[in-house]
C-alpha cells in the first residue's frame, strides 16, 4: 500500500467559503480525524460583494492549529485548498493585497464583460463555454484594473492563491480549476496572450498556472507556526468549491455527476472530453488526470428557503410539507432577478404555478421547484451531449433534509446517492493524499465513504413528471428557456 493511502496518514483540506474558512484532517481510509471552521464575514452593497483577504489568512490558521492540535504532525502527508469560484483580489509583489477581494457573485464588472467576450470570442468559444459572464473573474480583473493605482510587479490572486503563497512563503502557482474563469485556456494550457494584450492586462500581472493535483511547494517554517501544519508538508494545487465537493463525493467515473444543494444549486459531472454548450451556460473544468468536469451553476437553490421564510423552523416546515399533497410549484431563484443555469436569462424572477394555502404548502412548491430546476438541469446536459447515465449524488445543506432528497430522487425518477462525507475540504483531503504519487482515483477508491442510497417511487414519479413538464412549459411561455430544451424533456419524459 502507498504510504499517502495508508491508514495512518492524515491528509488535510482547507475550504475557503463565503462564510466560513474550514479545514478537515483526513487519514488514508476517508475517516475524518478531526474539523475545525472560523467564520468569515463580508460587505454586500448593491451589487458589491467583498470581503478582507487578510481575515481569510487568520481564519486560516486559527482553523488548521485546532484542527491538527491532536494529531501527530509526523503523520501528515499534504495539504490542498479550495475556494470560490471568480474570487479574485490585486497584491503587490510580496503578496499583500492592494484591493479587497471581489467576490464570486460580486457584479460590478457588468460593463466589462460585453468587451470580454467580444475581443475573446474565438477562445471562449473553442473552449466550449461561449462568453463569460459578468460575475466571472476576467471582467472583474478590468473593473479592479480601471479603479485601482497598479504598481510595478503587482499579481493577479484568485481566493487560494493568496493562502499557497502563505503557506509557502513565496508566490506559488495557481491551479486551472480557479483559473478557468480569468480566461485560462485550458486546451493549449496557457493564458491567451494576444487576447488578454487586447483587453490591457499588464504583463506578469497573472500567475503561472499548473494543473490540478500538482505539487506546488512545501509548507515553510513562518506559516507552520501560524498553522500548526509541520514545515515541510507538500502542498496540491487544488481546486474550485464546486469540483472539491465533486471529489468529495466520488463523481469522477465518465457520466458521474454530483448535485449539490447549497445557497444555489450546482451541478458537477464527468466526461472523457469536453462538453461544449451552444447556450453558453455549461463550462468545463480540467481534471486532475486530464479528463473533463462539466458542470453549471443555477442562480436557483436553497437560498430561498432563508429568503422565503427567515427564522423558520425548517424542520417542522418540512414535516408539515410532506403530509401535504400539494404540487404547487415555485420558481426558486435565491435573488430578485436572473437565472445562469440551464439556461441564461438576466430578467428571470420568481413566479408560483398553482396556489398554495398556508406556509406548509409553499414551503412544499419551494422544494419541489428546486427539483424540478435540477432535473431540467440534467435535462439540458443531455440535450448537449453531455454522459449523464453514470450515478447521481446529492451534497450540500440540502442533502440533509431526507424527505428533499426522497422529493428530488422521485421527480428526477432515477436512484440516488448520499456520500458519508462530501463537503469540499474533505474533497481538498482527498486531493491532497496525491501528493505520494498516487491518482486522484486510487485515492478517491480507498477515501470516499459511499452513503445512503434512495431509490425513487415509479408513482409518485408518475405523479410527479407532469408537474414538472407544466414547470418547464412555462419557462419556455415566458421566454426564458429555449422550446428545443423544452422538447427534449418532455421526449425523455415520455421514456
Amino acid at each position: 500500500m502507498s504510504d499517502a493511502l495508508s491508514p495512518d496518514a492524515v491528509h488535510l483540506g482547507l475550504d475557503l467559503g463565503t462564510q466560513s474558512v474550514r479545514a478537515v484532517a483526513v487519514d488514508g481510509t476517508g475517516k475524518p480525524l478531526a474539523a475545525a471552521s472560523r467564520p468569515l464575514t463580508g460587505h454586500r452593497a448593491g451589487v458589491r460583494h467583498e470581503q478582507d483577504p487578510e481575515r481569510w489568512w487568520s481564519a486560516a490558521g486559527a482553523a488548521c492549529r485546532e484542527a491538527l492540535s491532536g494529531i501527530d504532525g509526523g503523520r501528515v502527508r499534504g495539504v490542498a485548498v479550495d475556494a470560490t469560484s471568480g474570487t479574485v483580489l490585486l497584491a503587490d509583489p510580496s503578496g499583500t493585497p492592494l484591493t479587497p477581494a471581489l467576490m464570486y457573485d460580486d457584479g460590478r464588472a457588468a460593463d466589462h464583460a460585453d468587451r470580454v467576450n467580444t475581443v475573446g470570442a474565438a477562445v471562449w468559444d473553442r473552449l466550449g463555454y461561449r462568453t463569460m459572464q459578468p460575475s466571472w473573474a476576467l471582467p472583474k480583473l478590468l473593473w479592479l484594473l480601471r479603479h485601482t493605482d497598479v504598481p510595478p510587479g503587482a499579481r493577479l490572486l484568485h481566493q487560494a492563491d493568496l493562502i499557497t503563497w502563505r503557506l509557502a512563503g513565496q508566490q506559488t502557482p495557481a491551479d486551472a480549476s480557479h483559473a478557468l474563469k480569468t480566461g485560462y485556456d485550458l486546451l493549449a494550457d496557457r493564458w491567451p496572450a494576444e487576447e488578454l494584450a487586447a483587453l490591457g492586462v499588464p504583463d506578469g500581472l497573472l500567475p503561472e498556472v499548473v494543473r490540478p493535483g500538482t505539487v506546488i511547494g512545501t509548507v515553510c517554517a513562518r506559516a507552520a507556526a501560524v498553522t500548526g501544519i509541520p514545515a515541510g508538508t507538500p502542498m496540491v494545487a487544488g481546486m474550485t468549491d464546486g469540483c472539491a465537493a465533486q471529489i468529495a463525493a466520488g463523481a469522477l467515473g465518465p457520466g458521474a455527476w454530483n448535485s449539490v444543494l447549497g445557497t444555489t444549486l450546482v451541478l458537477k459531472g464527468a466526461s472523457p472530453r469536453p462538453v461544449r454548450d451552444p447556450a453558453g451556460v455549461v463550462y468545463c473544468h480540467r481534471g486532475p488526470g486530464g479528463g473533463w468536469l462539466p458542470g453549471g451553476a443555477s442562480s436557483s437553490g436553497a437560498g430561498v428557503l432563508t429568503r422565503r421564510f427567515p427564522g423558520a423552523d425548517l424542520d417542522a416546515l418540512t414535516e408539515a410539507a410532506a403530509t401535504t399533497g400539494s404540487t404547487a410549484v415555485v420558481y426558486p431563484l435565491v435573488g430578485e432577478r436572473g437565472e445562469r443555469f440551464p439556461f441564461r436569462a438576466p430578467d428571470a424572477h420568481p413566479f408560483v404555478l398553482g396556489e398554495p394555502s398556508g406556509a406548509a404548502e409553499e414551503f412544499h412548491a419551494c422544494l419541489l421547484g428546486v427539483a424540478c430546476v435540477e432535473r431540467l438541469c440534467l435535462d439540458h446536459l443531455d440535450h448537449i451531449g453531455a454522459p449523464v447515465a453514470g450515478p447521481l449524488s446529492l451534497t450540500g445543506g440540502g442533502a440533509r433534509n431526507r424527505y428533499w432528497s426522497r422529493l428530488r430522487a422521485d421527480l428526477l425518477g432515477r436512484g440516488v446517492t448520499l456520500p458519508e462525507q462530501a463537503e469540499s475540504a474533505v474533497g481538498m483531503a482527498v486531493l491532497a493524499a496525491t501528493a505520494s504519487g498516487v491518482t486522484l482515483e486510487r485515492a478517491a477508491a480507498a477515501m470516499v465513504r459511499d452513503g445512503v442510497e434512495l431509490r425513487p417511487d415509479p408513482a409518485r414519479t408518475a405523479r410527479l413528471l407532469p408537474v414538472y413538464l407544466g414547470f418547464v412549459d412555462e419557462l419556455v411561455r415566458r421566454g426564458w428557456l429555449e422550446p428545443e430544451v423544452a422538447a427534449h424533456a418532455h421526449r425523455k419524459a415520455d421514456r
